[in-house]
């Protein structure tokens, strides 16, 4: 039985963080010469706390919150931060029709990175700033935020934690629930403040600074400028910003342990081991090809274009630094793999997540071993621990059902015209939370028909959930009635 009261309080809780968020864009319109975002934004504060604290004088603290109940929380959480999300684009008009907003905030709060716009210079400062909160607090996930200043109970806090932390992040994550969210939390706020600074000595400007460290930590992609990362230039930039791609994409349990001077938690993982060699022979043959692609390019420029395209892709970002269609065919293909394999579990990034392919191929590896020798008993172990036939199941009918994911919603793109070729590269990266194809020539996400743009928002809102949370919904309401 789920409790709705208990579900309307937590909803209602959640969305006063898009609310504050709303209220720090309207202050940086505010200082920016009240531009035209300050009135939407101002407007959409206002609505977004309203819809917030309506349900609170009508439901009492406390109250149990069973696993279904969990669930319902974080879709319901979720799904109306997107609504009210769309709010300052909506009311500040332009390109944001009511579609366009709604897909522009689901982009946002997914980390997706997608956009409909095609001048995003034009945006005012205030709305640029909103646009790069949603990434930051769908990054860490909104109910993550929630059960951070919420004063809730332990069993409360666990089933949430449940819902919105996947079973495979927890592996690592050696703490109570309490200090689960704690440590993510602190991971997520340290990355985002000194990548800021470190940002701003190497020349930009503290609006520019703060915007992609929202956009790198929450491996989000979105830029303050229409060139992406090529706009600035700069090689000291796009160091930094590799550096805190690869930082925000390892388990952030992990990198709390090195903080904390326990470094061996980082160097014994070989999840993390198969990560940096997957990426890094991805990368070297990526810098090989663009030198030998012709055209003036030294080494270092073109070691540098390999590094950062195949960061970029396989934590999810979807920076830019060039031309996707500059690069032969082979080379995209080493994107689109690492757009599908994605970063390490327990971090910000999308994709199918490293540690689900390591236990598939591992998996395979058992299995030919058990045809060469029938009658042994080989386990599948990583790190010392044993894997369950049970777990490794749930891995490989994870695979096949974010596969047949990305092919339905293929199909669905393809019935409105979209050629297959871009409706499946369009679909494993809104399911993967990506912002670029790569592809030769990208697409226009402004000039794709209504249904595509409701296909590829809940392609993106099912990737950033896991798909299971989906399900169980719809079996929860199924039972009910």
């Amino acid at each position: 039985m789920v409790e709705y009261k208990v579900v309307f309080r937590n909803v209602g809780i959640a969305l006063l963080l898009s609310a504050i968020f709303m209220a720090l864009s309207t202050v940086v319109a505010a200082f920016n010469n009240f531009d035209s975002s300050f009135i939407p934004l101002l407007l959409s504060t206002s609505i977004t706390t309203v819809v917030a604290i309506l349900p609170l004088p009508f439901t009492k603290r406390g109250g149990e919150i069973n696993l279904k109940g969990g669930f319902v929380i974080a879709l319901f959480a979720w799904i109306l931060s997107c609504i009210v999300g769309a709010l300052p684009y909506l009311f500040w008009g332009g390109h944001f029709s009511l579609l366009n907003a709604w897909f522009e905030s689901v982009s946002g709060y997914t980390t997706t990175g997608a956009s409909i716009l095609t001048d995003v210079e034009a945006l005012p400062k205030g709305l640029l700033f909103w646009r790069s909160s949603t990434l930051w607090l769908g990054g860490m996930g909104v109910v993550l935020f929630m059960l951070l200043i919420l004063p809730t109970v332990g069993t409360n806090r666990l089933r949430l934690s449940k819902v919105e932390i996947s079973s495979l992040s927890r592996e690592n994550f050696k703490f109570k629930v309490k200090e689960k969210v704690r440590i993510i939390a602190v991971v997520y706020l340290s990355l985002t403040l000194v990548e800021t600074a470190l940002l701003y000595l190497a020349g930009l400007n503290l609006f520019d600074s703060i915007n992609l460290a929202f956009a790198t930590i929450s491996t989000g992609g979105f830029s303050t400028k229409n060139l992406s990362i090529a706009s600035f230039d700069s090689a000291a930039v796009e160091i930094i910003l590799m550096v805190f791609m690869l930082l925000s994409g390892i388990h952030y349990g992990l990198l709390y342990a090195t903080f904390k001077g326990e470094p061996k938690s980082l160097l014994s993982s070989s999840l993390l081991k198969f990560f940096l060699i997957t990426l890094i022979i991805g990368a070297l043959t990526l810098s090989f090809i663009v030198k030998g692609g012709g055209g003036d390019i030294s080494w270092s420029e073109a070691f540098r274009e390999g590094f950062f395209q195949s960061i970029s892709a396989v934590t999810t970002t979807g920076f830019a630094t060039s031309t996707k269609s500059t690069l032969p065919p082979f080379s995209l293909l080493i994107l689109l793999y690492f757009i599908l394999q994605g970063s390490c579990a327990g971090s910000t990034t999308g994709g199918l997540r490293v540690d689900r392919v390591f236990i598939f191929f591992t998996s395979i590896k058992r299995e030919v071993k058990k045809i060469l020798h029938p009658n042994a008993v080989i386990p599948v172990k990583i790190d010392g621990h044993t894997l369950e036939r049970e777990s490794l199941n749930s891995v490989n009918l994870y695979i096949t059902l974010y596969l047949f994911s990305i092919f339905f919603s293929a199909a669905l793109l393809s019935a409105t015209g979209m050629e297959i070729k871009l409706s499946l590269s369009t679909s494993a990266v809104t399911m993967g939370n990506v912002g670029f194809i790569p592809i030769e020539g990208g697409i226009e996400y402004h000039l794709l028909p209504p249904l595509s743009k409701v296909v590829l928002t809940f392609q993106m809102l099912l990737g950033r959930l896991e798909i299971y949370p989906f399900l169980l919904i719809f079996t929860i309401f199924r039972r009910r009635y």
